[in-house]
């Protein structure tokens, strides 16, 4: 039994100080998932009261607005819907032309099925959203 005390407190120094001197790579990467762990733990430690922190703002001293939202919106619609969606439509047209006469037939059903999707977008968007998303926005 002592000897069995002794081999394992001489195996568990011989690890620790292996650990120390020399790290092998799982070593050194799970202390630095314990490190990281750590400096996550602590640094959510003010967040996570029942109450809420003082430095932390309540629900109700929020102003949500979603100005930044919208105006995202339109501009990515009126990217796709104007010249730069005939662009994709007129590119993915000629690449499944091209790719269907190489033998490419999936790659042509893929760009196909683009420029069709940015041929009628803007009967989807009306469908979708109503007529008047555009003004809306």
């Amino acid at each position: 039994m002592i000897n069995k005390v002794k081999k394992l407190y001489t195996h568990t120094g011989q690890y620790f100080t292996s650990l120390r001197v020399a790290p092998s790579d799982a070593q050194a990467r799970t202390m630095l998932f314990l490190l990281g762990l750590g400096l996550l733990t602590v640094g959510m430690a003010d967040l996570a009261h029942a109450q809420g922190a003082n430095n932390i703002p309540s629900e109700s001293s929020i102003n949500y607005t979603d100005e930044r939202i919208i105006s995202s919106i339109r501009a990515v619609l009126a990217y796709i819907e104007g010249a730069f969606g005939a662009l994709v439509m007129v590119a993915a047209g000629l690449g499944a032309i091209v790719s269907a006469a190489f033998g490419q037939y999936s790659a042509a059903l893929g760009l196909f099925v683009v420029a069709v999707g940015a041929f009628i977008l803007r009967s989807f968007v009306s469908t979708f959203f109503g007529s008047t998303l555009s003004q809306n926005l």
